[in-house]
């Protein structure tokens, strides 16, 4: 009998190999949830218990399914691993997940487990409603009183899509920041608060989720490390590299692109492993999938900057590619209790993979491509991925004040090597939408 699989919040990165799966009949799928990625859906959050809803999918999965997964990085990995403890099924400890994902949290749990690779940080201790946070004086209070210095590099405690994340070079700019229309921090919180109603249950929690961090800014480049554990036992599938647009731009840096395999040198990639596998120990991951984003400084140094208790979704189809690596079947695997390690790997098909952000600064959408750039696409990369993301006028302007951009598509695409895709994703990105990404 095919292993039966409660996803929770599943988007659109995973949507594609479930339902091939259920389709082929080699598992059987349920899901719950919405597709928290995106905007039309998180006016739900803003009256969403996450605690009965999680006592009523303990009750009515109980005995129906063999385990429970979730990529989502809102509050739907945490809820899962609350839905799989309470059923009895493998996953990662909730208390982890909670360590994991709020960063004053996780950064405590770096500087006892791993203090070569944490950074110098405050949270402040109100949230977004509070005026506190915009006013200069209390924020410098709270700078000065932690032995801090500006400038900072200002990051939500709690956040899946790094709403906010700028570098503030004082009180008075981050005052200016965080200056908020009243809308936008009632949907903050409320997008937050399904996160808080759980994890306060499991951990005390030292700030409020709501809020913000405010640490050392950091010099060097960006790299992903991806694993897994079985029982306490660690596996790296592969770092891959990040790129971002050149300088800042609306006072923030963007995200460009991933590339995978990593072009570091070996010595350098060695410390980030070691880095990462130290940083999820630190956190107590034990049991499923997880990603740590980390700085390999000017220096040489690593620093982390997160851990996600899951796997990431956009790179699925990077390690597919060049590796054969099944990644979506080494979750199943994971939560269902069977052999991580005995999910075959299909051919390797690339030398190369990446994935490319295409932006807008200047407040307008994103451009959608005709049909004769797709018939392009289509011919000239037969298995690249284009996720196109358009936004409602409302939703445009939101993002512009929360990031400084508009992220209008993604592409996922491989090439034999990483001129080849290099050469692809520029061709793709002037004939689908007149720009080029800026991955280099």
């Amino acid at each position: 009998m095919p292993p039966r699989l409660l996803v929770l919040f599943q988007g659109s990165w995973e949507d594609e190999t479930l339902q091939r799966r259920r389709a082929d009949g080699t598992l059987v799928l349920e899901r719950e949830g919405f597709e928290l990625l995106e905007p039309r859906h998180w006016h739900r959050l803003l009256w969403f218990d996450a605690r009965r809803y999680v006592d009523r999918l303990v009750a009515r999965y109980r005995g129906r399914v063999d385990g429970v997964w979730s990529n989502d990085d809102g509050f739907g990995c945490l809820a899962a691993a609350v839905v799989a403890q309470r059923l009895g099924l493998p996953g990662h400890d909730p208390r982890a997940i909670v360590h994991a994902q709020h960063k004053a949290l996780l950064r405590r749990a770096l500087q006892a487990g791993a203090p070569d690779h944490t950074v110098a940080s405050v949270a402040l201790p109100f949230g977004l409603g509070d005026r506190r946070c915009r006013s200069a004086a209390a924020l410098d209070a709270v700078v000065r009183g932690a032995g801090q210095v500006w400038p900072r590099f200002c990051k939500p405690i709690k956040g899946a899509f790094s709403a906010l994340a700028r570098r503030v070079d004082s009180a008075a700019e981050l005052a200016a920041h965080l200056r908020l229309p009243l809308a936008d921090r009632v949907l903050l919180r409320g997008l937050a608060r399904p996160f808080a109603q759980l994890a306060a249950e499991l951990v005390p929690l030292p700030a409020p989720v709501d809020g913000v961090l405010l640490e050392e800014p950091l010099r060097g480049q960006q790299v992903n490390v991806d694993g897994f554990a079985v029982q306490g036992e660690h596996h790296v599938l592969g770092l891959v590299d990040e790129w971002m647009y050149p300088g800042e731009v609306n006072g923030a840096r963007h995200f460009a692109g991933f590339t995978y395999p990593s072009r570091h040198p070996a010595a350098a990639q060695q410390r980030l492993r070691q880095a990462a596998l130290a940083a999820v120990r630190a956190v107590g991951l034990r049991h499923g999938l997880w990603n740590v984003e980390l700085f390999l400084q000017d220096d040489g140094g690593v620093k982390v900057i997160e851990v996600n208790a899951r796997g990431a979704g956009q790179f699925t189809t990077m390690y597919r590619a060049v590796d054969g690596v099944d990644v979506d079947g080494i979750a199943i695997a994971l939560a269902t209790g069977a052999d991580p390690l005995a999910v075959p790997r299909a051919p390797r098909t690339a030398g190369t993979a990446g994935s490319f952000a295409f932006r807008r600064f200047d407040g307008g959408p994103g451009p959608v491509p005709d049909r004769a750039a797709r018939d392009w696409l289509a011919a000239a990369a037969p298995t690249a991925r284009l996720w196109l993301e358009p936004a409602s006028r409302r939703a445009l302007r939101r993002e512009y004040r929360w990031y400084g951009s508009h992220r209008h598509a993604v592409l996922n695409a491989a090439a034999a090597d990483f001129a080849a895709l290099q050469a692809l994703a520029a061709e793709a990105g002037r004939r689908l939408f007149g720009v080029e990404p800026g991955v280099g």
